[in-house]
């Protein structure tokens, strides 16, 4: 399998009332330690999310979505846990929690080119489904 990485992605969710567990997917973490790649990407179904909660801060949640961002870069407006190594970062945004902002598991996968897998996955997992269209 030369030429192919390893990688680990979680999937992005938000549960407006944790209570009830419901959620909508809203983004994908995907971490390369071989290449040294960290790098969330976030779609957030607006409308889905107001259908399970009609009163959620939808503000709030971007804000927090947007921390999501900044600490996969290593940007300064991350707080001090953007500051930490790559591997310790997705690690402390993918334990678990009981909040409004929640990771699935961590899946592995394989891949030559990992924007392209972040890509893949945000498509599959997060990014309205496209309808079927009869031939």
């Amino acid at each position: 399998m030369d030429g192919y990485d390893l990688y680990d992605y979680a999937i992005v969710r938000v549960v407006p009332r944790v209570e009830r567990e419901e959620f909508v997917n809203a983004g994908v973490i995907l971490s390369c330690q071989k290449s040294g790649y960290l790098q969330a990407a976030i779609a957030l179904p607006e409308a889905r999310l107001l259908a399970l909660d009609p009163d959620v801060d939808l503000d709030m949640i971007h804000r927090h979505l947007g921390s999501i961002v900044a600490i996969c870069a290593g940007h300064p407006a991350g707080g001090p846990i953007a500051q930490l190594p790559m591997r310790a970062r997705f690690h402390w945004l993918t334990a678990k929690r009981s909040s409004v902002i929640q990771m699935s598991p961590v899946h592995t996968g394989l891949s030559t080119h990992t924007d392209d897998a972040l890509k893949r996955i945000m498509a599959r997992m997060v990014l309205p489904l496209a309808p079927n269209v009869p031939v």
